[in-house]
């Protein structure tokens, strides 16, 4: 219900889950006591690992590639100027000590991914600056926990140079760790059929976990490589895609559900009107001064457009990730750590209502949303045929894709493969060489195991450049069966002598544009 309302009313899901956890917790309706901060410490992050792993899942690395270097500055010196800006403001402003004030610093410098992830996709926007903020969501999270960490510690920071050579090797062990578990379980995945469909989604989320797991023990950035494995497990063709992909997100919606509640469970409301305007202020600071600092200086290596550095200074979205971290100095029993946890609650709180639904208009203002960036990605799901040593490809057309008008003949696909159903306004129906695909149809593609790869890049490259593609530079046609069965030059000659109405045959019909 709680889903389907913020979809309805445009409210950020954040606020009506909390919202939740608060009615129902002390000072609610039904008063429950709960306290426990290091429980909700530890779902917190059992939490945050599958919603990374969902987000990881959905990163398109077409996308993040190019913005790896970006997103790594923003991750690393962005949150070094953020943490330092921010706790300034928090120790001169507000009167917190510089503990407190760095590790308040170092809570709110962290994006939240599932934020970011969830509004980004509704927004858009070039795909190099939701690749900028998608990465930077999924990288930052790790060495902020590191910060927040040390600073929590019982001892102090005694140099700092140490502190970043932890965070170094941690982020380098994660980031090895990551890399090896998501390439070994994709190798796996589509080199061993499961006897179930539905046991792939499983085994993708189990992977991923097991990423986390694995850079934990190994001291490593268990959230760093749990979003790199997942990344490389969404981006490698795996069998049963969508089902795996709905699965996630399914997960990740439960996963927010339960954090939040749990969260609004934790906060004593009365508590939070002292610390209110404090709150305010260091959020103003923090969105007004060291995000928007924090993003030019770190992209000044990179040449993006002012505009563009304006958007992402505003699309900084925080979520349940700081209030989570701030539960870590609560757990350590660092003094004041009740008003550092309060101070981020409602930071977040207002700063949620305030960005989240203003982004949409701030890109429309800024010329920076990008029509064409709706989703309109070609859907294929693999089943693998085992001992018929061949696949089953469901592809579904979207609504923008140029596959719409083409002939089931024009595909060309490479030989070894079939068109043999299509779904169309829910009947079914084998198609002739001359059947024209349409908008909203779903197909039925066989392929054997050496032309399987092939198949499904030639109905890519349709899928992007239309008829044509392979032929006049369009698409990503790579498939080896793939090469042009015309004349171009001459036939580009032709169609300018038929004219617009395609008058000019030999029999004096029209030919089709």
């Amino acid at each position: 219900m709680a889903v389907r309302l913020s979809s309805r009313s445009g409210l950020p899901s954040l606020l009506l889950y909390l919202g939740i956890g608060i009615a129902l917790g002390q000072d609610g309706l039904f008063d429950v006591k709960f306290d426990n901060a290091e429980l909700t410490q530890v779902i917190g992050y059992a939490a945050l690992v599958v919603i990374l792993a969902e987000g990881g899942l959905g990163t398109k690395w077409k996308e993040v590639r190019p913005a790896l270097p970006a997103a790594a500055l923003l991750s690393t010196v962005g949150v070094g100027i953020s943490v330092g800006v921010t706790a300034s403001a928090a120790h001169y402003l507000v009167g917190l000590d510089w503990r407190q004030a760095l590790i308040i610093g170092a809570v709110v410098s962290s994006t939240d991914a599932a934020a970011v992830f969830s509004v980004l996709r509704k927004v858009p926007l070039p795909s190099r600056i939701t690749g900028v903020l998608e990465a930077e969501s999924g990288f930052n999270d790790a060495p902020v926990v590191i910060l927040v960490v040390a600073f929590s510690a019982v001892g102090p920071v005694e140099h700092w140079y140490v502190l970043i050579g932890e965070i170094a090797l941690e982020l380098a062990i994660g980031a090895a760790i990551g890399l090896a578990v998501g390439w070994l379980g994709s190798y796996g995945l589509r080199h061993v059929a499961l006897p179930a469909s539905g046991l792939y989604p499983i085994a993708v989320m189990a992977i991923a976990v097991s990423a986390y797991a694995a850079g934990a023990m190994a001291h490593g950035s268990g959230f760093l490589a749990v979003y790199l494995a997942a990344m490389i497990l969404g981006n490698s063709k795996l069998p049963h895609w969508p089902a795996t992909r709905g699965f996630a997100d399914g997960l990740g919606w439960l996963a927010q559900i339960g954090m939040f509640v749990l969260l609004g469970l934790l906060v004593t409301p009365h508590d939070l009107v002292d610390d209110f305007w404090p709150a305010v202020v260091v959020g103003l600071v923090l969105t007004a001064v060291a995000r928007p600092l924090s993003v030019f200086l770190s992209l000044a290596p990179f040449r993006l457009p002012r505009r563009e550095k304006a958007l992402m200074s505003w699309a900084g979205l925080r979520g349940a990730v700081p209030i989570i971290l701030a539960t870590i100095p609560m757990v350590s029993g660092i003094e004041g750590s009740t008003r550092v946890f309060n101070i981020v609650f409602v930071l977040v709180i207002v700063y949620t209502l305030i960005q989240g639904p203003t982004l949409p208009w701030l890109a429309k203002a800024l010329r920076i949303a990008d029509d064409q960036s709706e989703a309109s990605d070609l859907g294929i799901e693999s089943a693998p045929l085992e001992r018929l040593r061949g696949h089953l490809l469901s592809v579904a057309i979207p609504g923008k894709s140029k596959m719409h008008g083409v002939e089931v003949g024009e595909l060309r696909l490479p030989s070894g493969a079939a068109v043999t159903l299509v779904v169309r306004d829910g009947t079914s129906f084998v198609p002739e060489p001359a059947t024209v695909l349409r908008r909203g149809d779903e197909l039925l593609v066989v392929a054997t195991d050496p032309v399987r790869d092939s198949a499904e890049a030639r109905l890519r490259a349709v899928a992007e450049g239309g008829k044509l593609a392979g032929w006049l530079g369009t698409g990503k046609d790579t498939g080896p069966d793939v090469t042009p069965l015309v004349d171009v030059p001459h036939v580009v000659r032709l169609a300018k002598k038929l004219g617009k109405g395609g008058e000019g045959r030999p029999d004096g019909t029209k030919a089709r544009r």
